[in-house]
Parts: C-alpha cells; sequence; structure tokens
C-alpha cells in the first residue's frame, strides 16, 4: 500500500500517555492496560486528534510485544487487534464526518529488552518479536506502521525488517536523541540516516526525549542527511517532576514546529505533554501555506559506510584491514575452526589500534560451514569494536547471513562481471543497504589489458544500477596481479584504475600486498605500487595496517593531496617525532592461554577494549605478584574507571562500556575462584538493592546499572520492576543493606518513589538511596529525600564508592 509522504504537509497525532493521564489512568497502569480496559477513551482521544487535523493517528498498539505480555488480560494477539479496531473505528466515523483521508499506524515501539552484544536477546529473537506484532496488526486497518522512540539502531533493524518481510506496509522510524545527538547507545544522526534510508524505510525521524527547540537542529541535520521524508515529534519541552507539567506552552510549542515545516520537515506532530490543541495549531498553520513544499531532489554524499557508532566518508585514502581473511594464514584457519574468537578479536583491535578505518572480515576455510560462521565472527566483532565491517565472501547465502545482523551500511566484497553472479548477490546487497566491490573480472579471468577491465566495470554499474544501488556505493576493484608472474599487467591495473576513476567517478579498491608475491624484500614493491596506485585514483588499499611502512605511505600521500587539511591526521599519527608509531599495541603471544607476555599495564587495555579471555590471562599473571584484593583495587576498579571517564566524556558509548565490563566480570571471577578455593572471605564491595518503583514497568536502565555494578564487584539485589515500596524496605532491613538504587521513567510513577523513599528511611534511618530516570533532575532528587541523584550508570557507581569507601 503505497503512500505518498512527499505529496504534502503530514500532521501526526500527540501524546497518547498525557491524554489518558488526564482521563483518569492511574500510576499503578501502563497505557495499554488503562486502553484495553477503556476503549471509549482511546476512541475518544484518536478522534479529537483527528478533529483537531491529524492526518496520521498511531494505534495504541506501542507497549505490546511478548515480554510484556504479563500486563495483558488477553492474547497479544488479541490485544494488537483491539488496539487497532478503536483507532480503525474512530478513523473511519471522524473521517465520515470530515471527508479527509486519515491513515492509521501500527505503533511499534522498544521490546524493553537489551540486544546483543549490550545484553542477552538475540537479533533473531527480536526479529520474531516484532514480526508477532506486524502479523497480528496488519491486516486490522493499518495505512502504515511506525516504529517509535527507539534507541538502538539493531533493535530497529530487526524491527524494520519484520515489517517488510511480513507485510507490504510502507514504514516510518523515529529514533529519541540526547543533547549530544547521539541515542543512549550510542546512535549517531548519521548512521541512523545512513542505515535506515539503505535499508528502504519511507520516512524517517526524531520524537520523544527532548522539546521542540532542541530538536530542530538535530531535525535540520537529519534533513540535510537524507533523500527519504524527515519527520519530528517533539515533546512540549520537559516535565515538572513535581506537578508532570510540562515547561513549553502550547503557542510556543507550534511557533517552533512552523521553523520544522518552513525548513522542508513535512510531517510533524508531538510527543509527550502535547494534547489536541497543539495539533490544532500545527494543522492551522499548514493549511494557512499557499503553496506546497517542494519535493527534495536526491542527497549525494559519496561513499560512507557504517557502524551504529561511527561513519567513515571515503574522501580521502581509507585503508581496509586485511587481517582478518584465512588466505595464506595458518594461525587463523585454526582459530576459524576451533571457533578461537579470542584471536580473531585480537586480530581486529591490532588493526584497529594501526590505524585502519573499515575491517575485511572473510571466514573462507574450506571445511568451514560460512553460513554459520561469517554472522557469527560479524557478531563478535560488532561487541568489541565500532569500526565499520567489509564482508568478504563469494557465497551469497552467507554474505545475506552476515549482512542481516550487521549493525550498520556494510561494504560486500565482492561481485563480478559474470551476469548470474550480480543477479545472485545485488538484490541481496540492494536489500540491505550496503556498498559493493565489483571485481573486474568474469568467466574468461582477468583482462591483461586496461580497456577490457573497465569494461567488466562498465557491466558492473550498469547491472548495480538497474538493481537501484546507487553508483556512490559501487566500489571497483581492477585486480592486484603478482608482478614476478605478470609484469606488464602492473602497468594494465594502475591504468585501468585511472580510467574508471576519471570516466565512471566511481571508487576504487584493491589487494595491494598481492603484487609483490614470489620476491624479496616485499615492502619495498609493495610500497612503491601503494604509491602509484593512490596517484592514479585508488581510494580503498586493502593492506595489513600493522605494517606502518604502508601505513606512513597512506598518511603522507592524504597530506600531500590535501585532504588531511592542516594535516591533522598525519600530526596526531606521528606528532611525537618517534620513529615507531605510537598507536600500534604490543603483538601478543599466538597462545592467548600464555600468560607469560603480560604487564602489569596490559589489563588495563584488555578491560578498555573488552576482550575476556585476555583480560582472564593478563588477571592470572598479576595474581602471581599480587593478592587478590590487590587486584581489585589497583587493576580491576582503575580499568573500569578509565573507561568510565571515556563513556562521560562521549569517546566510549554504551555498548563498548558493557563489553568493559563484562571483561572486568571475567577477571572478577577468577579471583573469586580463587578465594573460594583457598577459603578466603570472598570479594564483594557491598551490597546494593535495586529497583523500578511500583507502577513503573521501565527497566533497562536499571539493568544496565545492574550490569555495571556487578561488574565492578558490588553484590546486586535485583527486585525487578513495578516493586511496592514494602517489598524493598523488607530486603533492606532483612539484608541490612547500606545502598538503596530506585528508578522510575514516568512522572506519574515519582510519587511512589517519594514513598518509597521515606518508608525505606524511616525503616532504615542509615540507608543511603541514589534515584535515575529520565524524567528526574537533581534538584527534584533532594527535594523527595535522595542521596544521590544518578544521570547514568557511572554516577551511580560513583554513589556507591563514597558509600562503601
Amino acid at each position: 500500500m503505497a503512500i505518498d509522504f512527499r505529496d504534502k504537509i503530514y500532521i501526526l497525532d500527540g501524546a497518547m500517555g498525557t491524554m489518558l493521564q488526564k482521563a483518569g489512568m492511574n500510576p499503578e497502569e501502563t497505557t495499554t492496560q488503562f486502553g484495553l480496559k477503556h476503549p471509549e477513551i482511546w476512541y475518544d482521544i484518536f478522534t479529537q486528534y483527528i478533529n483537531a487535523g491529524a492526518d496520521i493517528i498511531y494505534a495504541g498498539t506501542f507497549g505490546i510485544n511478548k515480554f510484556k505480555a504479563d500486563e495483558l488480560d488477553m492474547s497479544l494477539e488479541e490485544a494488537v487487534v483491539c488496539a487497532m479496531n478503536v483507532a480503525d473505528r474512530a478513523r473511519n466515523e471522524a473521517s465520515k464526518a470530515s471527508g479527509r483521508d486519515v491513515k492509521i499506524a501500527l505503533g511499534i515501539g522498544p521490546l524493553g529488552e537489551l540486544l546483543e552484544p549490550m545484553g542477552t536477546l538475540t537479533f533473531e529473537e527480536a526479529y520474531d518479536a516484532f514480526s508477532q506484532i506486524v502479523n497480528a496488526g496488519k491486516n486490522c486497518g493499518a495505512d502504515l506502521v511506525v516504529i517509535e522512540t527507539m534507541t538502538d539502531l539493531y533493535e530497529v533493524k530487526a524491527a524494520v525488517l519484520a515489517v517488510k518481510e511480513n507485510s507490504k506496509l510502507p514504514v516510518m522510524v523515529s529514533m529519541t536523541f540526547e543533547e549530544n545527538e547521539r541515542t543512549f547507545t550510542g546512535v549517531s544522526l548519521e548512521a541512523m540516516a545512513l542505515t535506515l534510508e539503505g535499508l528502504g524505510v519511507d520516512a524517517m525521524g526524531i520524537n520523544c526525549s527532548l522539546g521542540p527547540v532542541e530538536i530542530l537542529p538535530m531535525a535540520r541535520k537529519l534533513r540535510s542527511l537524507t533523500s527519504i521524508p524527515v519527520f519530528a515529534k517533539p515533546n512540549a519541552g520537559l516535565p515538572d517532576p513535581e506537578t508532570g507539567k510540562y515547561d513549553i506552552s502550547c503557542d510556543q510549542f507550534i511557533d517552533t514546529m512552523k521553523e520544522y515545516i518552513d525548513c522542508g520537515i513535512n510531517m510533524v506532530g508531538g510527543c509527550c505533554g502535547t494534547t489536541p490543541e497543539y495539533i490544532s495549531g500545527i494543522a492551522r498553520y499548514r493549511d494557512s501555506l499557499v503553496q506546497k513544499p517542494q519535493k527534495e531532489e536526491s542527497i549525494k554524499h559519496g561513499l560512507r559506510i557504517c557502524s551504529s557508532t561511527d561513519v567513515v566518508t571515503v574522501d580521502h585514502v581509507t585503508v581496509i584491514g586485511e587481517r582478518i581473511n584465512p588466505t595464506g594464514k595458518k594461525r587463523l584457519k585454526q582459530a576459524l575452526l576451533e571457533k578461537d574468537f579470542d584471536y580473531i578479536l585480537n586480530q581486529a583491535i591490532e588493526q584497529i589500534d594501526a590505524g585502519a578505518e573499515i575491517l575485511d572480515v572473510n571466514v573462507g576455510v574450506p571445511s568451514l560451514d560460512d553460513v554459520e560462521m561469517l554472522p557469527e565472527v560479524i557478531k563478535k566483532l560488532q561487541s568489541v569494536t565500532g569500526l565499520p565491517l567489509q564482508i568478504d565472501s563469494s557465497n551469497p547465502k552467507a554474505i545475506e547471513a552476515a549482512l542481516r545482523v550487521y549493525n550498520g551500511k556494510a561494504i560486500v566484497n565482492s561481485v563480478n562481471g559474470e551476469p548470474e553472479v550480480m543477479d545472485s548477490i545485488f538484490p541481496i546487497v540492494k536489500k540491505y543497504g550496503a556498498a559493493v566491490i565489483g571485481l573486474t573480472l568474469d568467466s574468461a579471468g582477468i583482462p591483461d589489458k586496461a580497456e577490457d577491465r573497465f569494461a567488466i566495470a562498465q557491466r558492473i554499474l550498469d547491472k548495480a544500477l538497474e538493481y537501484g544501488i546507487p553508483r556512490e556505493d559501487l566500489i571497483i576493484d581492477c585486480l592486484t596481479l603478482t608482478v614476478s608472474a605478470q609484469q606488464k599487467e602492473a602497468g594494465e591495473t594502475l591504468k585501468a584504475v585511472r580510467m574508471i576513476k576519471d570516466r565512471l567517478g566511481l571508487k576504487t579498491a584493491l589487494g595491494v600486498s598481492n603484487i609483490s608475491f614470489g620476491l624479496p624484500m616485499r615492502i619495498l614493491v609493495n610500497r612503491t605500487f601503494l604509491a602509484m596506485a593512490m596517484e592514479c585514483g585508488l581510494d580503498l588499499p586493502i593492506i595489513n595496517p600493522n605494517d606502518e611502512d604502508m601505513m606512513s605511505a597512506v598518511f603522507a600521500f592524504n597530506v600531500l593531496k590535501n585532504v588531511d587539511e592542516n594535516a591533522v591526521r598525519y600530526i596526531e599519527r606521528y606528532g611525537d617525532c618517534q620513529p615507531e608509531i605510537s598507536k600500534t599495541v604490543k603483538k601478543r603471544a599466538a597462545d592467548s592461554s600464555d600468560t607469560s607476555s603480560y604487564s602489569d599495564s596490559d589489563i588495563f587495555y584488555c578491560i578498555e577494549k573488552g576482550m575476556k579471555a585476555d583480560t582472564v590471562a593478563a588477571v592470572k599473571k598479576l595474581l602471581e605478584n599480587h593478592s587478590e584484593m590487590e587486584l581489585v583495587n589497583d587493576f580491576l576498579i582503575p580499568a573500569l574507571d578509565n573507561v568510565g571517564q571515556g563513556f562521560e566524556k562521549g569517546t566510549i558509548f554504551l555498548p563498548q562500556m558493557l563489553q568493559a565490563a563484562t571483561a572486568a566480570q571475567a577477571g572478577f571471577d577468577i579471583i573469586k575462584t580463587r578465594l573460594a578455593e583457598s577459603d578466603k572471605e570472598s570479594v564483594s564491595l557491598g551490597e546494593v538493592v535495586i529497583a523500578t518503583v511500583k507502577g513503573d514497568i521501565h527497566d533497562i536502565g536499571k539493568n544496565i546499572v545492574k550490569v555495571i555494578m556487578e561488574n565492578y564487584g558490588y553484590k546486586m539485589i535485583d527486585l525487578g520492576r513495578d516493586v511496592p515500596s514494602e517489598k524493598i524496605v523488607e530486603t533492606v532491613v532483612e539484608k541490612n543493606i547500606k545502598l538503596v538504587g530506585l528508578s522510575a521513567l514516568m512522572t506519574t510513577t515519582l510519587k511512589s518513589m517519594e514513598e518509597t523513599i521515606i518508608a525505606v528511611k524511616t525503616a532504615a534511618p542509615d540507608c543511603r538511596i541514589m534515584v535515575g530516570g529520565a524524567v528526574l533532575t537533581a534538584d527534584y532528587a533532594e527535594k523527595i529525600g535522595a542521596d544521590f541523584y544518578c544521570k547514568d550508570a557511572m554516577k551511580s557507581v560513583e554513589a556507591a564508592q563514597e558509600v562503601f569507601g
């Protein structure tokens, strides 16, 4: 069912929770529970929004999924159908009266569970959960699907695929950003735009979290990053924790939303705190406009690749690390066959530290099932790095399996000029929005002449365009032949690179080290050929970044070609005037179980990079000369503190912080085992009770705090979500708890938080209380009697350190 979101300015609806609270919803109920019990209130709210001018209303299915099924008095399918039917009835009756064509969106929100690697929910499980919602609601009057208020791009991808593979409905996606222009999992606006446009969503936007003033510059930026329609549903500012009233008036909201429409954002509405009055004001302004919005022309940015947190724009010579490819590497073959992922991850981290900007990933061992192994390696790599990946395989099934679980926009390496190869791989590339490398060979092999390689490149380009793959996402590899055997063909490769760059305007790649096989002093040939190729237009050399002779040529070339402006990258790398690159890490022993090479400083590096096996090895080595508590206090906790400081500065994001915490936990486990074997007292820095207060069922923030604090060595007693104050008090008294952590996301449950604090302080005056949640402020936390206001997990650790010393 096609909807042209560009044909007019669409008015979206406003808040549902705000309206349900006004209608009498009590703090103990979720919006889903209340709406299902009172469908006539849902109906009335939809009618109000339609009468106010909304063109699209979001059905009350946002909070329905299999992980929240315990909130329902009916099956998930029945709940979705009920919610959709209420919206459909309101739409039909209101539209009949007004004569307007109003659309209904099947609303999908976050599952409430952390996906791997941050949590335990797999991508496949998330996909199945979203598919269940789509299949239940797609035939109940839905005109489109809205996936909203998301913070994890990986979860968004699972939801988008579930919609596209289980329905033909258009799909809109909005994520919620913080003032640093990232979601709380570290997703950037650019990574969102690249990934979602590649997946083929029909519109993307921003909702919730912030007010219209704060979101406006982000919405403008997003508009500049994508060719598809952009929409926005800001909050009415921020709520007063005490009264629940939002601080942006209706008139102020409307005045700011006019700026959204004027700058080309043609789909606007409201989120928390907005009402039909807000929507009516926006609709009146829309109706006053004489000229329809102009359709945006396609926005071209050149080749960009991304993970969920990092974007690489190929506007300079960009190194692809070649080390995760078993060709000619016996140790890597062994690691793949034995599923020695720690060795593979070490290869990745060494290349990152050496300066690679993209990592090639190949698992091509003849006896290995690459359809199973390639996505498994991709998942493992995503757990330790935000660097974009290049998926290297000739097997279409393995490529699709890997692209499916990749979090971002990858490169596929590769296709060639054979029609059957292009017809098998290009549809997969298009479906997942990847870039792709085309090899200038076909069934006749690699042509000797540059002109013939150019002809194959032209054929690949034409076919890619037929499949809807943008030309900026096609990279051509003119193929490096071994100069010891085919000397004159080296010049033909370079000539072909220049022809493709000049005539087709495409990016180029080469596996540079192939040039020197069979020759002595290979580095001399490699480095010279690399310099010649870069001058001919090579953009993406596939090399070993641990080879500083090669890397120095790349950095110097980028300066000399004026693409490294002011030599910023060059100076960052070589500013200490040392002949060796300061970033190159020390080689690990081939056998990661050999702890003899670990120094005291290695454990900091291992924890920062989230390397569990190496952390364990470093801990074992350190225990030879340090006591268990020395190791905890002088190494593990300071290492985690370093990571926490990076998180606070915005240089490390939540996935990496959680991986670092998991690596540290592996070290703690070794210490605990050692203490148990020696009958010493188990290491624990203190017991902490943690809970989401009564009436609030949001617990992702609480769960993150739990993971981080456990890995600092605190014993966490997790009472769960929607916890009565009586249960918290009982646990505090019974276990003589000195610190309690309380979480609340909704303004309606802040009263419950205050009552819990009073109850705990009355029963245990010496117990300290830390509080957190999106609706809290430091002033309000102090007002309700909390000892600590914790805006994030690291602040919770600081509170515990103050309490326990």
